[in-house]
């Protein structure tokens, strides 16, 4: 388990550094950016890979779409909304629409914490019970605050589970099936790049974009990597909870992008913050209970 936290970790603060690093590249908008992360993604993911050992995983997923039919839709289907997801990740900042997606990644976990007990029959522990109390008084906070959801909001808080779901049930919640998600993605990407978007001028304009745009290919892979091997390692609820610690970053970049939080925002902010520490706390418990049970089982054999 002390793997997956460090990977979802990990991934959470790369992602965060990827959310300011959009707005460096200017005059690129959000769907440019987020087409030429996929483009420079996919060899590093590739790379990724082959350095793992784990090409295989690919091969086992071609084999799947070979001998099931119906991943012909639902792998598209898979690929469509970790795009729209991409996309809107990158849009945000740029548009002055960071914090509403930021609460969308806050109200995610509580989602994925429903699910996980619901389909999965996942168990909380004591420590999570109240860090998803201090959460749900928290989103509840700017629910009442804002008398509704922004609709960025709502496409992050359900279209991950959503996507996180799917890839379970198509049993292709492997890096290779991440793999095929990001290749499908990218011809709309060279369509959009090449006939709809003038990117190439651009580049002759300002020639340190391509070296900003090698830099987020780089960056990205290594934190989807991270993220897709970490909702493998831990439950689906574990998983949820800890992707709190993304949005608590998101927000300390939108802040630092000019976007203000109310004052009545604020116990929103400090509950969701007080649930992360109860959440970190119950990790550490773990980790530090599976490591005392290690020996023991040793000494009775």
């Amino acid at each position: 388990m002390g793997k997956g936290v460090f990977l979802s970790v990990l991934s959470s603060c790369l992602f965060g550094s990827m959310y300011y690093y959009a707005t460096w590249m200017s005059p690129l908008d959000g769907e440019a950016i987020f087409s030429w992360r996929l483009l420079f993604t996919l060899p590093f993911l590739t790379v990724f890979l082959l350095v793992r050992k784990e090409w295989r995983q690919v091969r086992e997923v071609m084999c799947m779409i070979r001998q099931r039919p119906l991943l012909w839709i639902g792998v598209p289907l898979s690929a469509l909304l970790l795009g729209i997801q991409f996309w809107l990740f990158l849009w945000a900042p740029i548009n002055g629409r960071a914090l509403p997606v930021s609460l969308g990644y806050f109200m995610m976990p509580l989602v994925m914490v429903v699910m996980g007990r619901l389909i999965y029959q996942d168990r909380l522990s004591g420590l999570q019970k109240i860090a998803v109390g201090f959460a749900v008084f928290g989103v509840a906070n700017k629910l009442w605050l804002s008398g509704g959801l922004y609709w960025e909001t709502l496409v992050v808080a359900i279209g991950y589970p959503a996507y996180f779901m799917l890839r379970r049930q198509l049993k292709t919640d492997s890096l290779g099936g991440l793999w095929f998600d990001m290749a499908l993605m990218i011809p709309p990407a060279f369509w959009w790049l090449f006939i709809e978007h003038e990117s190439l001028s651009i580049f002759s304009a300002h020639p340190h974009l391509i070296g900003l745009i090698l830099g987020l290919g780089i960056l990205s892979a290594f934190a989807v990597g991270s993220y897709i091997v970490a909702s493998r390692l831990l439950s689906f609820s574990l998983f949820g909870l800890l992707s709190y610690v993304e949005p608590v970053l998101l927000v300390i970049v939108s802040l630092l992008l000019g976007e203000t939080i109310a004052d009545g925002e604020w116990p929103t902010y400090l509950c969701i913050w007080v649930a992360v520490a109860f959440l970190m706390m119950d990790c550490v418990r773990q980790m530090l209970t599976q490591r005392q049970s290690v020996p023991s089982s040793v000494e009775k054999e």
